[in-house]
Order: structure tokens, then sequence, then C-alpha cells
């Protein structure tokens, strides 16, 4: 059964709704998790700066722009896991492949991105460049659990769906992500967001929180 099929319904949430999904019970419960699990991973925050700079000086920390709740954008945290002068690099490496070039223009992916660095690489593996989100969730920017954070670019994609995304705080994880993160296509990730918002229940993001761990630790769907 699917992680869609496996969720309990409960009435839809009006397109039109004047608070973020779940309200004031959410956003407590994700103000004392996400400052709980800052102070524990504190030490390992630290750490992962410090191997960041180190492995290549620059910015610690990366932030790109997404669109949040109610449409408004904010930077969404990460630790850097790409060289500084990466726009440099990814050039000259297309230059000098025409087989890299190619699979950047069909997917703007690269199996072998040379501008990610070697901790970069182990962070992205390991989900762990997404730990600085804790922050933009205490900020009110993000949620513990929500739909996919998404940028501009996207809107248009999501059609009559992306009412349903804007009624919520994106989420540092979510439904998208226990069902498979980059192995679901671009439509089963508009369809897992929306069904998120119209079924939303506090038991359902304990329930996401926890296997998201699972997924974690197993490195399922890692990007």
């Amino acid at each position: 059964m699917s992680a869609t099929e496996a969720y309990v319904s409960s009435p839809s949430v009006s397109e039109s709704s004047s608070a973020p999904v779940g309200g004031a019970a959410k956003r407590v419960f994700d103000v004392v998790l996400a400052s709980l699990l800052l102070v524990f991973f504190a030490p390992i925050l630290i750490v992962i700066a410090l191997a960041v700079w180190i492995s290549d000086p620059g910015p610690i920390f990366f932030g790109h722009t997404r669109i949040g709740y109610d449409g408004r954008r904010f930077k969404c945290l990460k630790f850097r896991s790409m060289v500084v002068n990466s726009a440099e690099a990814l050039e000259k490496h297309l230059a000098a492949s025409p087989a890299a070039r190619a699979e950047w223009e069909l997917t703007h992916k690269l199996k072998d991105d040379p501008r990610i660095t070697g901790i970069g690489r182990l962070l992205r593996v390991s989900s762990l460049d997404e730990l600085p989100q804790l922050l933009n969730v205490i900020r009110g920017e993000m949620s513990l659990v929500g739909p996919r954070p998404i940028v501009q670019e996207e809107v248009e994609r999501y059609a009559d769906r992306i009412n349903f995304y804007t009624a919520s705080r994106p989420g540092l994880t979510g439904l998208w992500q226990v069902s498979g993160r980059s192995d679901t296509s671009y439509a089963q990730r508009v369809e897992l967001d929306s069904t998120y918002v119209q079924t939303w229940r506090m038991r359902n993001d304990v329930k996401i929180l926890a296997r998201t761990a699972v997924v974690v630790l197993k490195r399922e769907g890692s990007c």
C-alpha cells in the first residue's frame, strides 16, 4: 500500500483558508520539536559547518529562494554542498564533455556533478545538508512536515493545485519524501502535496516524521 493510500482521510481544507494548514496546534508542535532537534543536533551541526568550510573555504550555508505559505518568498537554508565557483565549474565541465551537456540540457542534473564537493556529496546522500532548515521552521517559514518547497518556476506546473500548496507552510519532510523522493515523478509529487493538505491530521504528521527517520537511515530515494 502506498503512502497516499495509507493516509487517513479527513474533511478537505478550504483553498481560501486564512491560516496555514494545522493552525496553532501545528505551529506549537513545530517550534517545540524543531527547537529540541536543533539543540540535539548542535554538535553535529558544528562539525558539519567546519567540514564544509575546510573542504572549500567560503559560505557555510546556501539559501535558495522558495515559495512558502500564501505565496510568500523565503530563503530555504542548506549546508553548502557545492564549490564556491559552481557556475564556472559547471560551464567548464559542459564545454569539455558533450555527453554531460546533453545530460544537463535534458534533465538539468548531472550524475557526476563536478560542482559537488566531497563532503557535499556525503551531506546530500545522508540528507544532513537539510538540517539548517530547522531554523526556517523556528522562524515560521517552514513546517517540519508539509509540501515539498518549490521555486517560482514550478508554480505553473502545479496549475489548479497551487492553492493547496500555498495553504500550508512547506515542509522539511513530507508525504512526498516518504513515498520515494527523487524516485517519484513530478506529477506524483504534486498529487502527494495536494493529498497531504487536503487530509491533514496531526497524527499523520507524527507518522510521516517517524517514516522519514527510517527513509533517511536506509537512504531510500536520496538525490
